[in-house]
């Protein structure tokens, strides 16, 4: 986009307000989404999403970000700068009618952003409200203007200063922004600069949670590769270290799918398709590898839509018709009744759909902004992709062929496994109708209280069996460990005996006949020893959930136990500790007058029912660890990392982390 040479184009004239501030104090969590620390890291990325939107707009080249060791969190960049002249209808300075009016902002009006991130051109003033104090500097026209709020109360008018409070060499314009979120609002938000355990106002303790490095660096990451030829600088002043990153990449979103394919054996270069029609542009980058797994992002403007939306759907519409008229055209299908289904251009495939149009014209699908639902963005982006593909594989045939090999091969695997499956369901399996005899099934048929533990042994099976309360409490033992899922295809997977038993036992189905409705437990349980090949079960069954039935895990299904490593007894106090802290705390406890006999245990089968029910699977003692997934790409490059097949990523891993590593030997 051409950046303008006149800065004073952007004044109070293109500021319009629609509401008051009143409200968010009230109601945070209809403004910020959540007030735990989602909502904390919303805020920032608010902020630092309208330093983004100048770059967007092409006027900023840098981001800095700052988090100070008294707590607050500062944005600065180098655009054009707030206005700060005089709103004759409110006589006041513009720069304070966006700090405090909601949808008050440069979005509004289309023309100083034709397109833009942020909470609906709210972020600013809801932050502000937000914050138990903020001070916002705007460098332009030669001076330095400040203006200072506490919980978005203006304290004074807005002045000039000598000097900024932030020199930057070389930055002569832009807004910088420091704020203290409000810890009565951000229930959990660090009381001091450590952290720790708070007192809630029921007594309990809430663990407190500040500013995390990880989670705001890869929010810039993923901006940076978005917004191409943008710099982004972090750094964190509450370490003596002051660590720092920074972000550039010329690549966008090509750099993006590389980044996401790393590690993976790639069938071609990035595939990139760019084309603007009207006020809306399309850029989408597409490249396969050898894997099975799907992985495909999609944005608006600079906004992650978690959940798809019409964009998404455009983009894959064009790809399967895309690649089944490309085989069409060589001759590669033996009949005219031949095809390649959706599901066949998925295996392999990592893409990003990245949209960007005017703020005003966005529609998304609930609160969240994780769907977009303009329905005319659907054919927009599929006439799109669908050309900028059909004009590749004409261009490149090498590449196209390759791609033709990979979908043909997943449509004769999926043929494959259909059949396999269907011979399975003939057979009365996969369906439930015959549940395998080593499941020991709970009396209880409402799901939403039913338990399914899955159990590493005959041996801890058989204690689990023993000690569970049947009423509820359902057992399966896997013998031995069950097969790498990472690269198996559902035809080899329900040949493999404990993987089809686990399947039965759910009762979801699989593949393409997955129905959460009929899953027969709302808690599913992995128990293994707490070992070293416990770990690699456990890690074999992640897997399996996360590449095959990731619904178990994204609807909160899926817990791991928390079986103690510590027996300490003396005489008849007996007590059982999860971890080296407990141990020590508990022999300093026990240790008058007498020895604390302490074991270690290794395997769940040196516990016999009664311990094992007592300390794991009583509701009323046990410690579960539920799954989630708080970042998909970095749990696909995990996965990929540790189960996949190339060795050298495993490698470095093993040698990096092998320091932290606790072993019994």
């Amino acid at each position: 986009m051409a950046k303008s040479t006149k800065a004073s184009e952007y004044s109070a004239q293109q500021i319009q307000v629609l509401e008051g501030l009143e409200p968010v104090r009230k109601r945070p969590g209809m403004y910020i989404g959540s007030t735990d620390i989602i909502g904390l890291h919303e805020s920032l990325r608010e902020i630092i999403d309208n330093a983004v939107d100048e770059a967007l707009a092409g006027y900023a080249k840098n981001v800095w970000i700052y988090l100070n060791a008294d707590r607050s969190a500062t944005v600065v960049d180098d655009g054009r700068g707030i206005p700060v002249d005089m709103m004759p209808q409110y006589k006041k300075s513009a720069l304070e009618i966006v700090m405090t009016k909601l949808h008050a902002g440069g979005k509004f009006g289309g023309s100083a952003y034709k397109i833009s991130g942020g909470l609906h051109g709210v972020g600013s003033s809801v932050v502000n409200a937000l914050s138990k104090w903020l001070w916002v500097e705007v460098t332009r026209n030669g001076k330095v203007y400040r203006q200072d709020y506490k919980t978005g109360d203006p304290q004074n008018d807005v002045t000039v200063t000598k000097k900024p409070e932030i020199v930057i060499d070389g930055r002569d314009t832009g807004t910088t922004v420091t704020f203290l979120p409000d810890d009565t609002i951000f229930q959990g938000f660090e009381l001091s600069a450590t952290g720790g355990p708070q007192p809630k106002a029921d007594g309990n303790l809430a663990q407190a949670f500040g500013w995390d490095f990880d989670t705001i660096k890869k929010a810039i990451r993923e901006r940076a590769f978005l917004v191409p030829n943008i710099f982004f600088h972090l750094t964190d002043h509450r370490q003596e270290d002051g660590r720092e990153v920074h972000y550039y990449f010329e690549g966008g979103i090509r750099s993006l799918v590389e980044k996401i394919n790393e590690n993976k054996v790639t069938l071609h270069n990035p595939i990139y398709i760019n084309k603007q029609e009207g006020d809306v542009e399309v850029e989408v980058a597409i490249q396969y590898n050898d894997t099975f797994a799907e992985n495909v992002e999609s944005y608006v403007n600079v906004i992650s839509t978690v959940n798809g939306g019409t964009h998404l759907t455009g983009f894959r519409m064009a790809l399967t018709r895309a690649v089944n008229d490309y085989g069409r055209k060589i001759g590669s299908f033996k009949d005219e009744g031949d095809s390649i289904m959706g599901d066949d251009t998925r295996e392999g495939l990592t893409a990003v759909v990245f949209v960007k149009m005017p703020q005003d014209r966005i529609q998304f699908e609930g609160q969240t902004k994780g769907k977009l639902g303009n329905a005319e963005i659907q054919p927009l982006v599929q006439t799109i992709v669908k050309d900028g593909l059909s004009t590749y594989f004409e261009e490149n045939p090498a590449d196209g062929k390759r791609i033709l090999e990979k979908v043909y091969l997943a449509a004769k695997a999926r043929l494959a496994a259909k059949a396999a499956k269907e011979a399975i369901i003939r057979k009365g399996a996969l369906e439930g109708s015959t549940l395998p005899g080593k499941l020991a099934d709970c009396q209880e048929r409402d799901p939403a209280v039913s338990e399914l533990y899955l159990v590493e042994g005959d041996s801890a099976g058989g204690s689990a069996k023993q000690g569970r309360d049947r009423k509820f409490q359902a057992i399966l033992p896997l013998r031995g460990k069950i097969l790498n899922t990472e690269r198996a295809r559902l035809d080899k997977m329900i040949e493999h005996e404990e993987i089809k038993s686990l399947i039965i036992a759910l009762g979801a189905g699989i593949g393409d006949t997955i129905n959460m409705e009929k899953i027969r437990y709302h808690r599913v349980i992995i128990m293994t020893d707490a070992d070293v090949d416990g770990e690699h079960i456990e890690t074999l069954i992640l897997t399996f959930f996360y590449r095959h039935l990731p619904e178990v895990i994204t609807q909160g299904y899926l817990y791991v136990a928390m079986p103690p490593l510590f027996k300490l007894q003396k005489g008849k106090d007996i007590r059982y500790a999860y971890n080296e802290a407990d141990r020590e705390a508990f022999i300093k406890e026990m240790a008058n007058g007498g020895t604390v006999s302490v074991q270690r245990y290794k395997g769940l089968g040196e516990m016999n029912p009664e311990q094992l029910w007592e300390t794991t699977m009583n509701p009323a003692n046990r410690l579960l660890k539920k799954v989630n997934i708080e970042d998909a790409e970095d749990a696909d490059a995990t996965f990929t990392m540790l189960m996949g097949d190339e060795v050298p990523p495993r490698k470095h891993f093993i040698q990096t982390n092998a320091i932290t590593a606790e072993l019994d030997i």
